[in-house]
């Protein structure tokens, strides 16, 4: 997983926007959809067999469910300074990756890092200061706000990439795979909003071909 300081440059020093020609796309998430697919996920982790747990598991799970709310809170604070229906769709789809990752941390009977903390408080404390410096940059532009969902959905694939490799457990594979479906098609419906505003959003954490397959490629549906 990227350290702050590493995230802390990609953020401030190479987020580059090159002028180019406009796109239509707009694929905004179907939230009941979305709604669907988790419950059906729980299903299957239910059926799944609880298997041991690495401390890289663990550490994964911890780390990914407090990155899930930073995404989820990153957006309903763009939705309230902006209103534009984006945020909102994709943070409450954010809530539903809080939700599954939640659903492995009760089955294995951890400690919630998330727990009561209220939108914008985080125990990881390098969630912390990056999250402050991305609804920082967020409020600068809309086109900015577009650039830090891009960003955000390109950290999220990374780290799930990275957790992957790690990880043997069904259940954990099961979940981290549809997450990352899920991102892809975050990433698409922002590349999308930021196209259309004559711009363009280079990959910071994963490889600038896989995002251009991404965003050259159909949205993703489906469950199992």
């Amino acid at each position: 997983m990227k350290t702050i300081s590493t995230l802390k440059v990609a953020l401030w020093g190479t987020l580059a926007i090159t002028q180019i020609g406009c796109s239509n796309a707009d694929v905004l998430d179907n939230n009941t959809e979305e709604q669907w697919a988790l419950n059906d996920l729980n299903a299957q982790i239910a059926e799944l067999p609880q298997e041991s747990l690495s401390d890289a598991e663990i550490s994964g799970l911890m780390h990914l469910r407090e990155e899930e709310k930073l995404a989820q809170d990153v957006y309903l604070f763009l939705y309230q300074k902006y209103g534009t229906n984006i945020f909102n769709n994709i943070g409450q789809s954010e809530s539903t990756h809080m939700a599954a990752v939640g659903s492995l941390i009760e089955k294995y009977d951890l400690i919630d890092p998330v727990d009561t903390n209220g939108p914008g408080v985080f125990e990881n404390q390098e969630l912390q200061v990056l999250y402050n410096s991305l609804v920082a940059q967020g409020s600068e532009s809309l086109l900015a706000a577009y650039q830090v969902g891009a960003t955000i959905e390109d950290l999220d694939l990374y780290d799930l990439a990275q957790m992957l490799t790690q990880v043997d457990n069904q259940d954990i594979t099961l979940v981290y795979e549809n997450l990352s479906k899920g991102s892809r098609n975050h990433m698409r419906s922002f590349f999308g909003k930021i196209t259309g505003e004559g711009a363009t959003y280079t990959a910071q954490f994963i490889d600038q071909a896989l995002l251009e397959a991404i965003v050259n490629s159909p949205k993703e549906t489906g469950g199992r």
